[in-house]
Order: C-alpha cells, then structure tokens, then sequence
C-alpha cells in the first residue's frame, strides 16, 4: 500500500512482479484495514509512508489493530521532510541564543478538532522558536495571520523557508519573511507537500554565540577543559577499558 499522491512512483521499481498494488491515496482506514485482514499471518504487508511516519502520518490507528489482532508489525523510520530540508539548507535548527527548540505544528483547518486547546500556530508562536509547520500551503493568509498574531515572537522581518517536495528532484526552496510568507507561499503554485520553516535560526548569517559543545573553555565526559592561556588546550581523557 502506497500513497500516490505524495510517494514517487519509481519505488515500485522494487516490488516483484507478483507484488499486489493498492494505492492509500484513494483508501480510507477501513479499507486499509480491510486488506490487513483479508491477508494471512504469513502474507507480507508494507505499508509504505512518505517522509517519517511519525510525524503525520496517522499510523497509530494501524498500529492498534496489528496490537489488538495479534499481527506482528515492524516500524522503518524514514527522514522527515524537516530534516531534508534542513539539510538542502544547510543550516542548524537549534542555533544558541535563537533558538534551542523546534515546534513541529500544523494550521487546525478541517481537522480542528483534533487540535488541543493552545496547539494553534498563533498559540505556539508566542515561543518565538524554530518553528516547521506541515500541511498548511494551501492556506497562505491564514498562516502568515497566525504567525504574526499579537504576542508573537515572530515578526515581519522573522526569516522564513518555504520548502516544496522535500529531498525530491524538483524540490523548491524560497528564502523569505514572515511578512511576506503568504506571497511567497503562492508563488510556488503549490497546495500540497508545501513545509513552512519560520525562525531567526534561518538567518542566512554566522551564529552569534559559539557553541559550548566544542569550546576549549568547557569540558565535556571525554574532555578536559584547556588551561588560561594555553594555545592547544590539555590533552583529551582517554577513556580506559573495563576489566
């Protein structure tokens, strides 16, 4: 089973010549379950996601049935399309002094019932964080709106990436702001597989604080800290075998 709409038909390439096809893109849960039934225990089944199922990707409804059937089931993860787009980016989503968090969100939409009371765009945006709102392209206005309410943390100058088709051939990378996100948005003619990136830590510029992590001014489990006016710093621990 694989989603058409968002999975590139050349990993079909990779199923046998008796492989049974359904498209998810056209199936709802009971007709997804409707084939986990209709197979034997020793039928292999891959229901095959796009990006990381995790994240959006309604799995735990088919989770629960493999549970409650007794069906053995292995989760794959895969690379979320937040990660490939920070990888075409080049830039580190946790950057210090703006930002140590990352917000994975959506706009509430159709499906605003699913949502908990202060997980709207605007509510989350008060954080002022490295957000990465999913599902949301179609509604540009609505997300610029949002992302600018009052007690945001964001601004219009707040730099923003709108990544269409992740990690895939034809993907598409627009840097631009907050207050110009809606236009942005739209002048990709995208509806669909469109991820929005809002954040300081987007800023196409050197971080302005160092990193503890690899300061010599800072020791860690496996190094020493460099002693006042060293130019190489004290030798590493070694950590020693047990035994």
């Amino acid at each position: 089973m694989w989603a058409s709409s968002l999975v590139s038909e050349t990993v079909l390439q990779h199923c046998s010549q008796d492989v049974v096809l359904h498209d998810s893109a056209v199936m709802t849960l009971e007709d997804v379950l409707a084939v986990f039934e209709s197979a034997s225990n020793e039928t292999r089944i891959v229901r095959l996601h796009s990006g990381d199922p995790s994240v959006y990707g309604a799995i735990q409804e088919q989770l629960d049935w493999c549970v409650v059937h007794g069906r053995d089931v292995e989760v794959v993860p895969g690379v979320s399309s937040l990660a490939a787009a920070a990888a075409s980016l080049q830039r580190e989503l946790t950057v210090p002094s703006l930002s140590q968090s990352v917000v994975l969100t959506r706009l509430a939409g159709r499906t605003k019932d699913s949502m908990r009371r202060g997980e709207s765009v605007a509510a989350l945006a008060a954080t002022g964080v490295t957000m990465a709102v999913f599902l949301s392209g179609a509604r540009p206005d609505e997300l610029q709106r949002e992302l600018l309410d009052v007690g945001s943390g964001y601004d219009k100058s707040t730099p923003a990436v709108v990544v269409v088709r992740a990690s895939w051939p034809d993907e598409q990378l627009v840097h631009t702001t907050v207050g110009n996100l809606a236009g942005a948005i739209r002048a990709t003619a995208a509806t669909r597989t469109v991820l929005v990136l809002v954040g300081d830590a987007l800023a196409d510029s050197p971080v302005p604080v160092r990193s503890h992590l690899y300061s010599p001014r800072h020791s860690t489990t496996f190094r020493l800290r460099s002693l006042p006016g060293s130019t190489t710093g004290r030798p590493s621990r070694v950590r020693k075998p047990r035994g």
